[in-house]
């Protein structure tokens, strides 16, 4: 089969490879219909993500119909249509019976890390029936691959752990496809004020779309300023992080209110400066976390509902056989408009 395979910083290729078995009693092999490429894939481009080891197959995101099951496996079968969540659960260890998927004893974070992953024409799914989803009757495909990991994640780690609350002010550093996520699922608590902070206008100018009520270019104008000009001098209840430089985590240290919140959601590669100096008297509480999707159900609610339309963070598709062009694509995004691609195999 063809799949997209990490060689190490800076190097990948679409390769013919060995396509996957079925390996353990719980295991599905999946089929995959729709798949995406996220900022995560590129941070283990950069040599972010050390566990990312030369010869992984990347990605994990999807959408599938399932090919084969394991003999364990009881609630799917073959033929289902299925949303391949990026975090694997095997729903009974200590973390997982307290919602922190993430930290699963044999699960966690896996596809395109650990194993082999979803940017292939098949990949396989370990716990099964605890990380696969069944794709509602109707439902858009390329809408609900954002519910592979970008809508839980803006919503589990910035809106959720950000503490955002109705009549509250929010500030998010990085208007990508995670800081939309997480302006598109922040509204539905009602914060007063959502300030959106890029470099980019043409990212700006969505955020403006997606339901934002101010709009700060960094690069044009001093966003300390802008902010507390805008809060009264106060700050903002809400900063999150949504990058994943030094720069943009000191810089939420500098926004936020007294009391605040600052929610990390970006993947670091470098250390960020603390600066303990000013923010010990100030009730600060710094969050940071790997999305775990116990969201993933009530997210699929409000899709299904048309309460939420993921298919608006949609801007490219490309064939599976056209992979690196869409990496280039979603790499210069400043140039191309990109937000998320859709490879359809």
């Amino acid at each position: 089969m063809k799949a997209l395979v990490y060689h190490g910083p800076g190097t990948k290729s679409l390769d013919e490879v060995e396509r996957p078995a079925i390996a353990a009693p719980g295991d599905a092999l999946v089929r995959i219909t729709h798949t995406t490429i996220c900022g995560t894939d590129l941070h283990i481009l950069k040599g972010d993500v050390p566990t990312c080891v030369p010869g992984r197959i990347l990605g994990h995101e999807g959408v599938g119909v399932i090919e084969e099951i394991g003999s364990a496996v009881t609630t799917f079968k073959v033929g289902d249509s299925v949303l391949i969540s990026c975090i694997t659960s095997c729903g009974r260890c200590a973390n997982c019976r307290r919602g922190m998927y993430s930290h699963c004893a044999s699960g966690g974070w896996l596809l395109g890390n650990m194993i082999d992953g979803t940017q292939a024409e098949y990949v396989r799914i370990p716990h099964a029936e605890t990380s696969l989803y069944p794709v509602p009757a109707g439902a858009d495909p390329e809408a609900l691959v954002m519910l592979s990991d970008i809508l839980p994640t803006g919503f589990e780690c910035g809106v959720l752990n950000g503490r955002i609350a109705p009549g509250g002010s929010v500030a998010i550093v990085g208007a990508g496809p995670i800081g939309l996520a997480c302006l598109l699922t922040a509204q539905f608590y009602s914060p007063a004020a959502i300030i959106m902070i890029d470099i980019d206008n043409k990212r700006l100018a969505v955020a403006r779309d997606f339901g934002a009520t101010h709009l700060v270019n960094s690069r044009r104008d001093d966003p300390v300023a802008t902010v507390a000009a805008l809060t009264g001098g106060q700050g903002v209840d809400t900063a999150v992080e949504a990058v994943g430089v030094p720069a943009t985590f000191e810089l939420c240290q500098d926004l936020v209110a007294a009391g605040g919140v600052i929610a990390n959601i970006g993947v670091h590669g470098a250390k960020a400066d603390l600066h303990l100096d000013r923010l010990w008297s100030r009730n600060i509480a710094i969050t940071t976390r790997l999305v775990d999707t116990v969201s993933t159900p009530m997210l699929l609610k409000t899709v299904a509902a048309a309460r939420l339309d993921p298919s608006r963070l949609v801007t490219h598709r490309f064939a599976l056989a056209d992979i690196m062009e869409a990496y280039d694509v979603f790499e210069r995004a400043s140039q191309t408009g990109a937000l998320k691609v859709v490879i359809a195999p």
